[in-house]
């Protein structure tokens, strides 16, 4: 699973409400539509701006906050190929196996890739490549399982296609 696209940064705790503003969760339950706020509050230009396949990098603690599993899905659906963060809020890093949104970790990652860089993931391994800067970081493998429901897009899309859900023991 392996993805590139341009850098788009940002710092420590960025929290759900950030992502998706509360305010628009009971708006609709259209992502596509969502997704158009997605980042808002604390980017208001963010969906304008980016390409489809783009990658957010961030500090720590990202997705922190509410539970609320409309944050990966607007990221996701805003075109984000991929979220490389310091660390991840667990409910977050949760719910973005749950949707299908791949995500990393690399410590100090956030002070290694300016906004525009050029990114190459590999997730099934935990390296961020930066094509801009010609350097290569490692970070966290996630297990074989969670690759398993990100490569089918998500728990909903595993569970459709394999008829069950077994939690792997380990």
């Amino acid at each position: 699973m392996n993805f590139e696209g341009t850098a788009r940064t940002y710092g420590d705790d960025v929290d759900t409400d950030a992502i998706i503003p509360g305010k628009y969760k009971f708006d609709t339950l259209d992502m596509n539509k969502l997704a158009r706020h997605a980042m808002e509050g604390i980017d208001p230009d963010f969906y304008n701006r980016i390409d489809e396949g783009d990658i957010i990098v961030a500090g720590e603690n990202f997705g922190c906050g509410s539970s609320r599993e409309q944050a990966p899905l607007v990221i996701k659906h805003a075109g984000i190929s991929c979220v490389v963060a310091e660390s991840f809020a667990r409910i977050f890093f949760r719910n973005a196996i749950n949707v299908g949104l791949p995500i990393i970790q690399i410590p100090g990652i956030s002070s290694k890739v300016d906004e525009g860089d050029e990114l190459k993931v590999d997730v099934e391994n935990g390296v961020l490549e930066n094509l801009t800067k010609n350097e290569s970081y490692e970070g966290e493998e996630i297990s074989d399982f969670m690759l398993i429901v990100l490569g089918e897009g998500g728990l909903p899309n595993y569970i459709k296609n394999r008829g069950d859900f077994v939690w792997p023991t380990k």
